[in-house]
């Protein structure tokens, strides 16, 4: 396929304005062809569906997500009603977080209500209690274009892999060509019940390091992420990257991001600064 699918979720930190950057990563790599796409923390699925790879292994924590890309793979279609409204939205969440306590969020219906809420939520913010609740408030959109089915999405899940499990419980080969790209190194990171430390940086940067193919990593541009990173064998550059999680439209700011490599040739390209933002 010669087009990308827009990510079917809104996405803390998602990665559709460098996902160009790391697509010339990949074509670059000469068994890009043959090989899988590796994300070990997979979140919105902007790079992988820019790249849309043959085969690809996405894994990630949250297993509310990768619930709902299984539920895609097997042809999700939503039948139930989606209002944007609040009262209806915090219905719908009681209802999601019963289906949690009574340990069934891997249900087709888990699966619609998670799509609901993460539209209809703040700034689609994907946010977990220590109790493993969702507990994100209403957006207070003007409106909003529920997406009900998601069959476009199954020809291009066909042969990808989903796995909910920890990054470094990842089975890899070889010639994986892994992309990882960890809740940024800030103080919000509860995307999950347990959310992601610093010694979860450090843990997936070892990790990463040992692979010994090509590995591209992406989190804010802090300094004991640059010198991690380099002290790791990695070469780092600096792009600028969009924050959209402000209330405040006005704080929006374009933020210093990390392209950590390891194991690939560096690309030297230059893109627009208009480019970076979808």
């Amino acid at each position: 396929m010669n087009y990308s699918f827009k990510p079917p979720l809104k996405w803390a930190g998602g990665k559709r304005w460098l996902a160009p950057t790391i697509k010339m990563y990949w074509n670059s790599y000469p068994d890009h062809e043959t090989c899988r796409l590796v994300e070990p923390l997979c979140g919105g699925l902007a790079i992988a569906l820019h790249i849309q790879p043959n085969y690809a292994l996405l894994n990630d924590i949250n297993q509310h997500l990768i619930n709902f890309y299984i539920q895609i793979k097997e042809g999700l279609k939503i039948d139930s009603e989606m209002i944007n409204q609040s009262d209806f939205f915090y219905k719908r969440r009681e209802e999601f977080n019963t289906l949690i306590k009574n340990n069934e969020y891997l249900s087709k219906r888990a699966a619609e209500l998670f799509y609901y809420l993460n539209r209809t939520c703040f700034n689609g913010l994907c946010r977990f209690n220590k109790q493993g609740f969702f507990n994100t408030p209403f957006g207070k959109y003007k409106s909003i274009n529920y997406k009900t089915v998601f069959f476009e999405y199954k020809e291009v899940f066909k042969n990808w892999t989903f796995t909910c499990q920890k990054f470094d419980e990842t089975d890899l080969l070889r010639t994986d060509f892994i992309y990882a790209d960890p809740p940024y190194d800030v103080e919000f990171r509860q995307y999950s019940k347990d959310g992601f430390s610093w010694e979860n940086q450090v843990e997936l940067a070892t990790w990463l390091s040992k692979h010994k193919g090509p590995v591209l990593l992406s989190n804010q541009a802090t300094k004991r992420i640059l010198s991690l990173y380099e002290d790791k064998g990695f070469t780092n550059t600096i792009h600028m990257g969009p924050r959209y999680i402000s209330a405040d439209k006005n704080k929006r700011i374009p933020v210093k991001e990390v392209l950590a490599v390891k194991n690939i040739d560096i690309i030297e390209h230059s893109l627009a600064q208009a480019s970076l933002f979808p």
